[in-house]
């Protein structure tokens, strides 16, 4: 007797045949209830009950749909990728730039030129700054090495301060901080010490032209301390503050600055700015000036103009030599201010290093304020300072001041216009007018 089970196929099925089911069909048992397809079930009442449907607040069973057993243990996965559609089609990709055989492929592409203005305009404001910066700092720089001395001191009884500004403008034979060779070139001698030979002074008025005004250093005028003398006697007695408190009192006219040039850095001076150019009426010649110039225009450099302003080889000597000292400092303020030389970086470097070696200046007196003297001297009125004439003195022959040196000096004082008939010039210059 068999014990093993029959198959499915075989089994019988409730009151029915063994080996089908109606029509000769071969009988499957019924499916699982999650293995049925889904489908509606439909409902249909036993004899003797009523339909479901016209039940009130009847509503369909609802019964959980089953998850698919190879669904069970699946997880969700990425999102399937947007359909491909090629470059520049509608929905597609921008279309592509053609390769440059230029750039390596895979190379980041150049960015775009919209940031080029902004990158020209940084440049142009770097530029601007340097240019307004760098002047600035190289003023300060050369301003920082000038000389300086204290020649502006207070004194019982000086002189208040007068209407305008004035400079006394002193040039001395000094050689310090040349070379032996410096001496040959310039011809200047071996003495030691510090003599003066030009006193100039630089008068700004309230109203009228700027003044250029020679003091001959004949001029016998009381000196403190030392009694009456010729004025240059003052600086080699005490220095600048002897000299100016000397003038201030003869004079009446209130010093604001104080400017001295020696032989040293001169030279410099009218080479770095490429030479001044002077016209002579007629040759000039000075051995002890080391000075051999022709007749006519002509551009001297720095050893011929410094023979220029220190020779006395004229029939009236000293009263010669501050005219053509006068007419040749205008010419090098106006010449050291032109275009030529604010615009040329070399000369203006080269004239400010002649300028710290040839200038001593007062406590005080800062390089702007030589600047702006030379500004204003580029075309002044020049004289020298009336006097009563000749007179043997104690010092030998020297100028005595007047009656027509009070009224010049009074108009000064007051910051005004001087007369034409208070103006005097020297007549045989050797420099032209």
């Amino acid at each position: 007797m068999n014990d093993q089970p029959e198959p499915p196929m075989m089994r019988r099925p409730p009151g029915g045949q063994p080996n089908g089911g109606p029509g000769g069909q071969p009988y499957r048992p019924p499916l699982a209830w999650s293995e049925e397809p889904q489908q509606r079930r439909r409902y249909t009442p036993q004899p003797g009950q009523e339909p479901l449907q016209g039940r009130p607040g009847y509503a369909p069973r609802q019964q959980p749909q089953p998850i698919p057993p190879q669904d069970r243990h699946r997880r969700p996965g990425p999102a399937a990728p947007p359909p491909h559609r090629p470059h520049g089609e509608p929905g597609g990709p921008p279309p592509r730039r053609p390769h440059d055989p230029r750039r390596p492929a895979g190379a980041t592409p150049p960015p775009k030129r919209r940031r080029r203005p902004r990158r020209v305009l940084r440049i142009i404001l770097v530029i601007v700054l340097l240019l307004l910066i760098t002047p600035v700092a190289l003023m300060f720089y050369y301003d920082a090495k000038l000389h300086r001395v204290d020649a502006l001191t207070n004194y019982a009884g000086r002189v208040g301060d007068t209407p305008g500004t004035t400079w006394l403008v002193v040039g001395t034979d000094s050689r310090a901080d040349l070379s032996q060779e410096d001496k040959d070139k310039l011809a200047t001698g071996d003495s030691d010490g510090a003599r003066t030979d030009t006193i100039m002074l630089a008068h700004i008025p309230t109203s009228g032209k700027p003044m250029l005004i020679s003091v001959p250093r004949d001029l016998y005028v009381p000196i403190p301390g030392q009694g009456s003398h010729k004025v240059n006697s003052a600086f080699n007695a005490g220095g600048p503050q002897l000299l100016v408190q000397t003038v201030e009192q003869f004079s009446g006219v209130h010093i604001d600055h104080y400017i001295e040039i020696g032989f040293g850095g001169f030279d410099k001076l009218v080479d770095a700015v490429g030479g001044v150019e002077m016209c002579l009426d007629k040759p000039l010649r000075d051995p002890k000036a080391g000075l051999r110039l022709p007749k006519g225009c002509q551009t001297l450099d720095g050893a011929q103009a410094l023979g220029l302003v220190r020779t006395r080889a004229f029939p009236n000597a000293d009263l010669e030599r501050v005219v053509n000292q006068r007419k040749f400092f205008s010419a090098l303020m106006s010449k050291a201010t032109s275009p030529s030389v604010l615009l040329n970086p070399f000369k203006l470097i080269g004239f400010a290093n002649g300028a710290v070696d040839a200038v001593t200046v007062a406590k005080g007196d800062h390089l702007w304020n030589l600047a702006w003297l030379a500004f204003r001297l580029r075309n002044p009125v020049t004289t020298t300072v009336p006097t009563d004439g000749d007179q043997v003195t104690d010092d030998g022959d020297s100028l005595v001041p007047g009656e027509t040196t009070s009224k010049f000096f009074e108009y000064v004082s007051r910051g005004v216009e001087v007369p034409d008939d208070l103006l005097t010039a020297s007549t045989g210059s050797v420099i032209g007018n």
